[in-house]
């Protein structure tokens, strides 16, 4: 048990991770991504062609990920910064595909490296020296870390006038004009930031599951980020964590099920697809803006004193 809750626990904060990076781009500046999935996956498959193809350290290996992520989401907002919402989604959709598609039919490395095969023997940090259970506490302290940098990362960037102009961007782009801000700009680097913060994600999980391959970076998981930050509350950083916890801990409960209920396994794992859904909708219906909404900010006003002084 002590096993699992520590996995589960690091699982959580690793998509903790890529739902505040979805938040940032979404709840924050109103771009909506469907293909975030993709910068999680060229975390993990930066990070791990560095370290187990090239043959860099692990340090190494995180910066180069993010740094990919990051480019990649520079890369689509160029020629797509000017579209509107719904062709944003669309194009965004076709890039994580692009990107899947790629790293699926692409060997980099050995025979059975890259590719359909996926990389195993992904390096984990400290492993040898902390054994298997050593090594899930340290790895779990490490992503709460990181977990608690990001968070402290797109908190700082909301308070800070960049944060404001991305939400002045939620509002169409008349809005950032007035303020003589380039709404084009600004989402190029929403989504260069949210796309670094995610590929951080991806970096961590590649390390702790030694093992990548395609299927992992399908839509379907796009999915599961956006069930985080609509039940947690788009706009709310803390929301996003809240998400994060419910989700995760439903898609990974029904192990425990497997034996108190008449259901195969198999019938059983698509079942947890059908009780997020479900819950999505229901919180749509009755709680729009999430578990925890985004607090609207109000600025005091003094009334002028009337009359002579």
């Amino acid at each position: 048990m002590i096993e699992f809750l520590t996995y589960l626990l690091t699982i959580i904060g690793i998509w903790a991770i890529l739902a505040l990076s979805l938040n940032l781009q979404y709840g924050l500046t109103g771009l909506v991504n469907l293909g975030h999935i993709a910068f999680f996956m060229l975390g993990a498959y930066g990070s791990t062609i560095l370290t187990v193809v090239v043959g860099t350290n692990v340090v190494v290996g995180l910066i180069g990920g993010v740094l990919l992520a990051a480019a990649f989401g520079a890369l689509i907002a160029l020629p797509t910064a000017h579209l509107q919402q719904d062709y944003w989604a669309i194009s965004t959709l076709a890039a994580a595909e692009i990107v899947r598609l790629f790293f699926k039919n692409t060997t980099i490395g050995g025979t059975y490296q890259g590719g359909p095969h996926g990389y195993s023997d992904i390096p984990q940090p400290l492993l040898d020296t902390l054994g298997n259970q050593g090594f899930g506490i340290f790895y779990l302290v490490l992503v709460a870390g990181f977990v608690a940098l990001s968070w402290g990362l797109v908190q700082w960037l909301t308070g800070m006038p960049f944060g404001r102009a991305l939400k002045a961007i939620r509002e169409g782009d008349e809005v950032p004009r007035a303020l003589g801000k380039d709404a084009r700009w600004l989402r190029i680097r929403a989504m260069a930031l949210g796309g670094g913060v995610a590929g951080l994600a991806g970096v961590l999980y590649a390390h702790f599951n030694a093992f990548v391959d395609p299927t992992y970076f399908k839509p379907l998981e796009t999915f599961i980020v956006w069930s985080m930050v609509i039940l947690g509350g788009a706009g709310n950083h803390l929301g996003a964590l809240v998400g994060s916890l419910i989700i995760q801990a439903i898609y990974n409960s029904t192990r425990f099920l497997a034996g108190a209920v008449p259901i195969d396994a198999d019938t059983l794992g698509s079942l947890r697809m059908v009780a997020i859904g479900v819950l999505i909708i229901l919180v749509i219906m009755f709680l729009p803006n999430g578990l925890v909404p985004e607090r609207v900010r109000r600025y005091a006003h003094t009334r002028r004193r009337q009359g002579s002084d």
